[in-house]
């Protein structure tokens, strides 16, 4: 066989295609593995296990946001400052992977395995974030509660930016919910 580069990159786009077309769950590492054209010991070198193909970029995300949050212009409210960074990520990460995140988002959405995961990965987001905004200096329960409330911002918006077919960016989807959240509580 040919060595081809981007093992990495062929492993993810061929687990997306067969998430896509059977599932998750019916899906293995030696399917993977066999549509890449890759052994499975080569798959074990780049993801942990199955999952880690949609949750391998959280813990760089994280790090962005937190990275954001503390760079946020020191004017800004707590929830602005989340807002801030989730405009940022949107610009910087997401816009241009909008397609990967529709199918990501789909196959995350079909299994209780993935969604259980997904709520694991934003209590962490929502601790880190937390933490962030005390390092500005924000007390509790304000820095617990912007965070809490910047996660399902972030969960809301993303959920309409892949569902819109009209293609606007992430950070205008942040801007209109984190608008929403504050009618709704100074209502």
């Amino acid at each position: 066989m040919r060595w081809e580069p981007d093992a990495r990159g062929r492993l993810e786009r061929a687990a997306m295609e067969l998430y896509s077309d059977q599932g998750f769950d019916k899906t293995t590492v030696e399917e993977i593995a066999g549509r890449a054209g890759l052994t499975e010991r080569t798959f074990f070198r780049h993801f942990a296990d199955k999952r880690e193909v949609l949750f391998g970029g959280a813990g760089a995300l994280q790090e962005f946001l937190v990275t954001q949050v503390l760079e946020a212009p020191g004017a800004l409210a707590p929830i602005d400052a989340i807002a801030f960074a989730l405009s940022q990520a949107g610009t910087a990460i997401f816009d241009e992977r909008r397609e990967f995140a529709r199918t990501r988002q789909a196959i995350v959405g079909a299994s209780v395995e993935l969604r259980e995961r997904e709520l694991i990965k934003m209590a962490t987001l929502a601790t880190a974030l937390a933490d962030a905004l005390r390092r500005r200096g924000v007390s509790d329960p304000g820095a617990s509660l912007a965070a809490e409330a910047g996660v399902a911002v972030f969960r809301i918006a993303f959920e309409a930016w892949v569902g819109d077919g009209a293609d606007q960016p992430l950070a205008r989807f942040v801007r209109d919910t984190v608008d929403a959240m504050k009618t709704v509580t100074t209502e």
